[in-house]
């Protein structure tokens, strides 16, 4: 029974109800059945392991894993020890997933393939759609127990947990009506995740945060200090009251006195409150007390300093070892002439609870207690009997750690090999741990210098920029060599371009790039070159075409930099229209270029080609910046409800894979749709500390604010990237600003830049806007009419549109309404489409001054992307074209059955009730 904790077993009690059959149970209203997370968080010795405990009861389908602090940087450990009940279902998921998963729960023997084939995210995604096909079966649950440790080489841990789900299949995907399991929720009971490995927490919380309507519910309990920034609800538990602590201590026969100093030196904490009425107290009276935790670690550490010696040992080889694995704790004691029988006065006092196969502590401040408690010498001796007992080349490696005293090339050269296991497994954290370790131990300040160097680049693949830089700073030390430095300063370049400095890293890259060896150098260069141009670093961009003249992309984009269009953009178009016939790796590259020259066409093949293959291949970790750049590339072509979808798409995933620092780089990417649809507030907000002139000098001049826009487009017509196609349209804009403000002489460098890279580029968008612009300085219809015709092969609707609408306007002051009427009414119908409200008034005042009457409105198909959230229209758009529910959920990284609850509330909207209805409906996008 729990004491003072009802608050906190409601809340769960309420995450059970909604994962069982959708209904709150307080209120007994329902929604849906719903899956749910819940961090508890408290100091040690809070109640948080025994709230898990009452969470499981009466709930027949358990997923159990406990931290360890001795498997804290082994790969997957926690992963492991979560997933060996069921491991048999890992071959039912999907490709990638099962590959992925695989791969985690390898032994350290094996080598799952090459990690830069994978994505590190991948293995959460598995984890997700194993947990969401386990809550979906039907099949009776067999008894549980627990898992103390992680299995290694293929060896059955000392118990079992929960599920075993039959491979009944994959889940239904032709429906959507929710489904309730007979046997109620899936529970996940997460504790001590404070000492989970990092990637064990990056699989968890990636699941955790894409919960839905699966019908699981994960509980996680952590210590205040450690596993934060979680991203999911939160329950601190506080300490007990006075009452609560008096009843908890009414189990106990204690005099009133003894009973009264312990509620008062407990202060409330539940495991003080039992461990104190069990041992003489730790602190005299009338001492100063230490905190809590350390008052019961001194009373288990006074507790085991009365065993016998060779209990003692035997508890020691239990707490170095960690895991509670028997075979190794038994050689190790063999070892130190030690045995099981010496664990007998330990289990009477219920230190430590054995079983056949196991040897666990009651709590962890007893093995805390145990090996902090006793004397160096004992513990390094314990480890190198562990390490020589060990059959787990991993576990070997720790202990070898552990017992080193001083350098050591043999141990630290053992730490490598562990490390390159675990980056092996995409445990790039671990690996950049074990590293780290490794240089350490290492004699040879060169070989110490390149081992820092491997943890720091690991560190940075894991998404931790901060701790790569102070690893880059160390290696520095140690080491005289170019070559090394200038891979060091690759590491602290790219640490900077996370930051979100493109421009410092650029520098730093190319700067180091020079001194670097011939296998990094052009890599180097490349991706400083890169940096460059995005961040208008015009030295860095030139400096790494000097270095690297046989690069293409590199020279492309300094001769854009020099200004020389006609050398620059016919380069970059080749080496587009290349990717595009042979698919390189540099797809996503490719794809960027096209946006620089303006092609449309070929920026939307390639991303959407991207994007295609990243969701088959289960790449979560770099899709968000491939939906960032199709964003770019469905914005140019006018496709703006899409465009905001791929954002919010790769918004969520950013969150979901721990790196929200990138969110506000990717809604910047829409700053051009509140500038065209004139909502200067929402401008404002994307653009944040990234001020676009050219994005605020286009909102002005639909505004009618000529003299402003005229203003802040000069500002725009300036830099390094000045002839790259978003920079470009800017130009255009500003012939227009200059001829509305009466001063078109403003306008002719703008046009002739314009001019020159239309023609340059041939894009028939590029050249229409090119003759636009020409009318405009002309006043001339020739030019109107040759625009028009040039729209008609192109792409950039909203060009088109004001094409249209500028036409329309000189037709009508030359008396010639009825022709003016056409080009009118085509402006208005895209720019209704493309909610362009100051356009679309200014293209309905002219309309309705050629003699049309009312408001001029055409007509438009209710459009759907009104009606669905974007997750529900990327689901039902792929349900439309026959994908079955476990394929979608594969493609958008969600369960199965979150697929059949999309679908479920979108049917709805749109006014269907199937799959069959569904397939009729027309799914283009409306904003195009």
């Amino acid at each position: 029974m729990l004491y003072g904790r009802n608050t906190e077993q409601a809340r769960i009690a309420a995450l059970l109800s909604e994962a069982r059959d959708g209904r709150d149970s307080a209120t007994g209203s329902g929604g849906g059945r719903r899956s749910g997370a819940l961090v508890l968080r408290g100091e040690a010795g809070i109640g948080k392991s025994a709230l898990l405990e009452d969470a499981a009861d009466g709930v027949p389908r358990v997923l159990r894993a406990v931290g360890i602090e001795a498997e804290s940087e082994i790969a997957f450990a926690g992963l492991n020890q979560l997933l060996w009940p069921v491991r048999d279902r890992v071959d039912s998921l999907p490709g990638p997933q099962a590959r992925a998963l695989r791969a985690a729960l390898a032994g350290s023997g094996e080598h799952p393939g090459d990690p830069d084939s994978r994505d590190r995210f991948t293995t959460g995604l598995a984890l997700l759609t194993l947990l969401a096909d386990l809550a979906e079966a039907d099949a009776p649950v067999p008894g549980e127990a627990t898992i103390p440790h992680t299995p290694r080489n293929g060896q059955p841990p000392g118990g079992g947990t929960t599920p075993h789900t039959p491979q009944n299949g994959p889940a239904p995907g032709g429906g959507a009506t929710p489904h309730t399991p007979r046997n109620g929720p899936l529970l996940c009971l997460l504790d001590d995740a404070q000492w989970f490995d990092v990637e064990t927490s990056e699989a968890l919380l990636f699941a955790a945060r894409r919960l839905a309507a699966e019908g699981v519910v994960m509980l996680f309990a952590a210590r205040d200090e450690a596993f934060a920034g979680t991203g999911l609800p939160e329950l601190h538990l506080d300490r007990l009251d006075r009452d609560a602590a008096e009843r908890l201590l009414s189990t106990r026969r204690l005099p009133p006195l003894t009973r009264a100093r312990i509620v008062r030196e407990s202060e409330g904490n539940p495991l003080a409150l039992l461990e104190f009425g069990s041992v003489r107290f730790p602190v005299p009276d009338g001492a100063r007390p230490l905190p809590v935790t350390d008052r019961v670690i001194a009373a288990f550490r006074d507790q085991i300093g009365g065993l016998p010696e060779a209990t003692q040992t035997m508890l020691l080889i239990a707490a170095a070892e960690g895991r509670g694995h028997m075979p190794s704790q038994l050689a190790a004691a063999r070892a130190l002439g030690v045995g099981l029988d010496d664990l007998e006065e330990a289990e009477r006092a219920r230190l430590v609870e054995v079983t056949g196969r196991t040897i666990v502590f009651r709590h962890p401040l007893i093995r805390a207690a145990s090996y902090h408690g006793a004397v160096a010498a004992r513990r390094l001796a314990v480890h190198r009997a562990l390490a020589d007992a060990a059959d787990d080349l991993d576990c070997r490696a720790r202990h070898l750690a552990s017992a080193a005293m001083a350098p050591d090339e043999d141990v630290a050269s053992e730490l490598q090999q562990a490390a390159e296991r675990a980056r092996g497994r995409c445990g790039y954290a671990t690996a950049a741990a074990l590293y780290r370790q490794a240089a350490e131990l290492t004699p040879v300040p060169h070989a110490r210098a390149v081992r820092l160097r491997s943890a720091a680049e690991l560190t940075l693949q894991a998404g931790q920029p901060d701790e790569a830089e102070s690893l880059a700073a160390d290696a520095e030390k140690f080491t005289a060599d170019a070559a090394e430095h200038a891979r060091l300063g690759r590491v602290r370049a790219s640490v900077e371009f996370e930051r979100g400095d493109p421009a410092t890293a650029a520098r730093m890259m190319v700067e180091h790039a020079e001194h670097a060896a011939p296998d990094d150098r052009a890599e180097m260069l490349r991706t400083g070159a890169t940096y460059a141009w995005r961040s208008g670093e015009a030295p860095a961009v030139l400096r790494a075409a000097r270095l690297l003249p046989a690069d293409r992309t590199i020279q492309g984009l300094a001769h854009l930099v020099e200004g020389d269009v006609g050398r620059g953009l016919p380069v970059l178009a080749a080496l587009v229209s290349q990717a595009r016939a042979t698919e390189p790796a540099g797809r996503l590259q490719a794809a960027r270029l096209a946006l620089i020259v303006g092609d449309d066409a070929a920026a939307l093949d390639l991303t959407t080609a991207e994007t295609a293959f990243s969701r088959g291949h289960g790449l979560i970790g770099s899709l968000p910046d491939v939906l960032r750049t199709q964003a770019q590339a469905r914005i140019a072509a006018g496709l703006h409800g899409d465009a905001e979808h791929s954002v919010a798409e790769a918004v969520a995933l950013a969150r979901d894979i721990g790196l929200p620092v990138r969110e506000g780089r990717f809604r910047a990417v829409l700053a051009r749709i509140p500038a065209i649809e004139g909502d200067e507030a929402r401008l404002t907000e994307l653009m944040d500390d990234t001020p676009q002139s050219g994005l605020t000098g286009l909102l002005h001049l639909g505004l009618g604010r000529y003299d402003d826009a005229l203003r802040h487009l000069e500002g725009a017509a300036h830099g390094p990237r000045r002839y790259s196609a978003g920079v470009m349209v800017s130009s255009a804009d500003l012939v227009e600003a200059a001829v509305r403000s009466g001063d078109p002489d403003r306008a002719r460098p703008a046009f002739d830049r314009f001019h020159a890279w239309a023609h340059a580029g041939g894009q028939p968008w590029a050249l229409a806007v090119a003759s636009r612009c020409k009318a405009l300085l002309d006043d001339a219809e020739e030019h109107y009419a040759q625009a028009i015709s040039r729209h008609e092969r192109s792409t950039r609707p909203f060009e088109r549109a004001r094409t249209e609408l500028l036409y329309g306007e000189w037709l009508r002051r030359a008396r010639r309404r009825s022709d003016a009427r056409h080009p009118l009414r085509s402006a208005v119908e895209i720019f209704e489409r493309l909610r362009a409200a100051p356009w679309l008034d200014r293209a309905r005042a002219e309309l309705r001054a050629t003699g049309v009457p009312g408001a001029a409105s055409v007509p438009t198909a209710p459009d759907l992307f009104d009606r669905l959230t974007p997750q529900e229209l990327q689901v039902v758009r792929l349900a439309a074209e026959g994908t079955s529910s476990r394929d979608i959920a594969a493609q958008l990284f969600l369960s199965p059955r979150t697929v059949e609850y999309h679908l479920y509330k979108a049917y709805p909207k749109l006014g269907i009730s199937s799959r069959k209805e569904l397939s009729r409906l027309t799914l283009e996008p409306a904003h195009s």
